[in-house]
């Protein structure tokens, strides 16, 4: 499915073009863009790196099959693992890391409307940052602008398929002991939390790699606008 496009404020861009103008200089490429082509490149680019992203990622093996993204087992658990395997629990092991990659490409999806809803409320400064920022620009605005409410948006999506698990379940009891004594980090202290968290890393991860895809060959891209954008960058 295709993101909608919506408008980015022109004075915003063209205050956000102005200060890039007076960085790169008189001569720089993009002070000769217009006002217009900088506003739809700079949407473009936002909605198909974002779009791309959570496609990859929220349908069946998008992060179990994808060994940038996946999720692996707690620390905790990893270091027990051969422990676990040694006293038969080896097949509920493997059974959890397919819950929790299964939960993360549950989860993902609704990350959409939350990105979309960061490029409206775009400000001057951020346009700016974006356009003449480095490889990471994109991805460091979404994960500023939504990592907060999407982890409360993914963590009940999470726990809902987490908790068919049994060794989920084991898990999270046994944490809830041990977390007392600080031994055990804040973000693994339950599997949905923990599971929470690295879906976001690989949905900012999945952001990043499209942004470099752009950012290094714009014009074959798929779209003329962001080819103008993007390659007056270079």
């Amino acid at each position: 499915m295709r993101l909608t496009s919506f408008p980015v404020r022109p004075a915003a861009m063209v205050c956000a073009l102005a200060l890039c103008s007076s960085m790169a200089g008189a001569a720089s490429p993009l002070a000769a863009l217009s006002n217009q082509d900088a506003s739809n490149g700079l949407k473009a680019a936002l909605e198909a790196g974002s779009a791309a992203a959570v496609a990859k990622l929220g349908i069946e093996n998008g992060f179990l099959n994808n060994d940038k993204v996946k999720i692996k087992l707690p620390g905790i658990l990893e270091q027990a693992k051969p422990l676990l395997k040694m006293t038969g629990r080896g097949q509920q092991l493997d059974d959890l890391v397919v819950s929790m990659n299964r939960a993360a490409e549950s989860a993902v999806p609704m990350a959409k409307p939350l990105l979309l809803d960061a490029v409206k409320s775009m400000s001057v400064t951020d346009a700016k940052n974006i356009l003449s920022g480095g490889d990471t620009s994109v991805t460091d605005f979404f994960r500023q602008k939504t990592s907060a409410p999407l982890a409360v948006k993914f963590l009940p999506i999470v726990k809902s398929v987490t908790d068919r698990s049994g060794l989920a379940s084991k898990y999270n009891s046994t944490m809830s002991q041990i977390g007392k004594t600080g031994l055990v980090p804040q973000q693994q202290s339950t599997v949905e939390g923990y599971v929470t968290d690295r879906a976001l890393d690989g949905l900012y991860l999945m952001i990043g790699e499209e942004e470099k895809t752009i950012r290094s060959n714009p014009l074959g891209y798929g779209s003329k606008i962001i080819g103008k954008v993007f390659g007056s960058l270079k």
